[in-house]
C-alpha cells in the first residue's frame, strides 16, 4: 500500500496486511507520518515538555454523582 506523509509529502510503501494499513483503510481521516517526521515531532515535543513552558491540557475525569 502506498501512503503519503502529510508533512513532507514523501510517498512510502507499507505492508497491506499491517495494522497501520488497516487503520488507514478503515478511517480515511487518519493521517500518516513518515518515521523522520514522527521522530522530529516527538523530539520537539519532549524538548517543550522539559522546558516547563509547555502545558498539556488533559480532560479531567468527572465524578459520577449517581454512584
Amino acid at each position: 500500500m502506498d501512503v503519503k506523509c502529510v508533512i513532507c509529502d514523501i510517498i512510502e510503501t507499507i505492508d497491506d496486511d499491517s495494522l497501520q494499513a488497516k487503520r488507514l483503510k478503515n478511517r480515511r481521516i487518519k493521517m500518516y507520518l513518515c518515521q523522520t517526521c514522527y521522530d522530529r515531532i516527538e523530539k520537539n515535543t519532549q524538548k517543550h515538555l522539559d522546558s516547563g513552558d509547555f502545558r498539556l491540557y488533559r480532560k479531567r475525569k468527572r465524578k459520577n454523582e449517581l454512584l
